[in-house]
């Protein structure tokens, strides 16, 4: 980790808060006189616990027609959780999760707010709610030593959804360690009656390895400053949205998204593919000001309600439109809707895998299967260190994942390419011959003609030079044993040499 020291305002920050901690500690009485001396509010009607829930679920809609004091007790814990498949995270969270859990309150209500920090936390933390009107959103009186709770109370003047995160020093450390979530504050009326509702939280993480790096990865101060994440997730990790996690919905059904941001740096162009939103609610006001939406903008520290009636079934994937975010830093998710077709609305084939990279059905199989295979190898190595048997195989599965990220629109899912055009890899005699030639086609491209398996191709086929050389390695000892190939691995150090070294000859020479 970088970051090793706090900053002043963070030692500041401690000092004050427990010089206030220790002030109530020593006058109990003078606390409770404050607390006693607090006027009522002759509005407020009976009292209730609020429901939180963890992305992507939502609370039910409130029923009740007054408002009421509600209870929210809020736990801050730093713990150790999945960022993507072998990458794990040290997140500070709210609730435990990232984001931190969803509040749902009315416009009225009277909220008695309790943080607590976990006695296992490391630093302090305190809260700034937007949905509140004081000081800090109620930072200044939530600041929290670990082992330690804060209380107090505020009433929701302003409906609408609101973005709470951490304001500790140095707050974007805070904020990029995934301490955010949000509250909604419904209207009196309420909000017009839907048949699903999601919660979704875009966030950027910056770590000191590359994506897909393994292991425990630590927060780098030098990437938030310079505001080049490594990650860039929907609801706190790589893939929280996709597969057997999914949200769904039956077609026929509207379905609203409470949609946030919590940066700490990036805006986000949230869209749904092949989705349009029917109704918007931007920057998280109460008011649908826009219809037929395509694309909506939310700032770091943003939100808004996104509503549109899903009319076809399938899979639609939700995306950061700032499309490097979705297919190579993980801002990819899924809402799967079952039910009829409706040929009078859309008539074509479905093809999921083309916008899903590494999340495609078959990279996602892949990803699963390394991680066992991974695990063969570790018990392996238990009984006899020298093994190496698994290393291949698992080359080719993590290989498969590259494939379905950057390879497969052009040359297909199963290897053939496309007639005249594309040449097959499937027993494909012109990428077995020569195995430094094919690693050097990856990354230096090839344009002009060759032949394939007595045929004769012209095309051109673009460098991959901005791959990793493990990727590169990994993605062809895949098709050399894939597609009906057979062919010894491609090392990194194969790679390496031939990035090394100098411009291979002219493409045609290649034939």
């Amino acid at each position: 980790m970088k970051y090793k020291h706090p900053t002043c305002a963070t030692l500041l920050s401690i000092a004050l808060g427990l010089a206030s901690f220790h002030l109530y500690a020593a006058e109990p009485d003078a606390a409770k006189t404050k607390l006693a001396a607090k006027p009522a509010d002759p509005s407020i009607v009976g009292e209730e616990v609020a429901l939180l829930t963890q992305a992507p679920a939502v609370p039910p809609a409130i029923k009740r027609s007054q408002p009421t004091k509600v209870v929210v007790k809020l736990e801050v814990r730093e713990i150790v959780k999945r960022m993507a498949d072998g990458v794990d995270y040290l997140f500070w969270t709210f609730g435990g999760s990232v984001p931190g859990s969803f509040i749902r309150i009315r416009e009225g209500d009277m909220v008695e707010f309790t943080l607590a920090n976990h006695p296992s936390s490391k630093m302090p933390h305190n809260i700034d709610l937007h949905a509140v009107t004081g000081p800090g959103g109620g930072a200044a009186s939530s600041f929290t030593a670990p082992g330690h709770s804060s209380q107090f109370s505020f009433k929701a003047l302003n409906p609408g959804l609101y973005v709470y995160h951490c304001a500790t020093a140095p707050v974007p450390m805070h904020v990029g360690n995934g301490m955010y979530g949000m509250i909604l504050v419904e209207p009196k009326e309420g909000l017009p009656p839907v048949d699903k509702e999601y919660y979704v939280m875009q966030g950027d993480f910056y770590t000191s390895g590359k994506y897909g790096a393994e292991g425990l990865q630590t927060f780098d101060q030098e990437k938030a400053n310079d505001e080049r994440p490594t990650y860039v997730v929907f609801n706190g990790s790589v893939g929280a949205l996709v597969g057997d996690k999914a949200i769904t919905a039956k077609v026929g059904e509207t379905v609203r998204l409470y949609v946030g941001n919590g940066g700490p740096n990036l805006l986000s162009s949230f869209h749904v593919i092949g989705e349009i939103f029917d109704r918007i609610y931007p920057e998280g006001g109460t008011i649908a000001s826009q219809r037929n939406v395509q694309t909506t903008l939310i700032p770091a520290g943003g939100s808004a309600m996104v509503e549109f009636k899903v009319e076809v079934p399938g899979t639609f994937i939700i995306v950061d439109h700032s499309l490097s975010r979705a297919f190579n830093k993980g801002a990819l998710g899924m809402l799967k809707v079952s039910g009829p077709e409706n040929i009078l609305a859309y008539s074509g084939k479905e093809v999921d895998a083309v916008y899903l990279g590494r999340q495609a059905e078959a990279g996602s199989e892949s990803e699963k299967k390394v991680t066992s295979l991974q695990a063969q190898m570790k018990e392996a190595i238990k009984t006899d260190p020298r093994i190496a048997s698994l290393t291949k195989e698992i080359q080719i599965e993590k290989g498969k994942q590259v494939f379905m990220q950057t390879c497969f629109v052009c040359h297909q899912i199963d290897g053939q390419g496309v007639a005249g055009q594309i040449p097959p890899l499937g027993k494909s005699d012109f990428l077995m011959a020569d195995k430094e030639r094919s690693i050097k086609i990856v990354l230096q491209g090839l344009t002009g003609d060759l032949t394939v398996n007595g045929k004769k191709f012209n095309g051109t086929m673009v460098p991959l030079n901005y791959l990793a050389d493990e990727d590169i390695a990994n993605v062809l000892t895949y098709v050399r044993n894939g597609f009906g190939n057979s062919g010894d691995a491609v090392g990194v150090a194969e790679v390496r040499r031939a990035r090394s070294e100098a411009p291979a000859p002219a493409a045609n020479s290649f034939e």
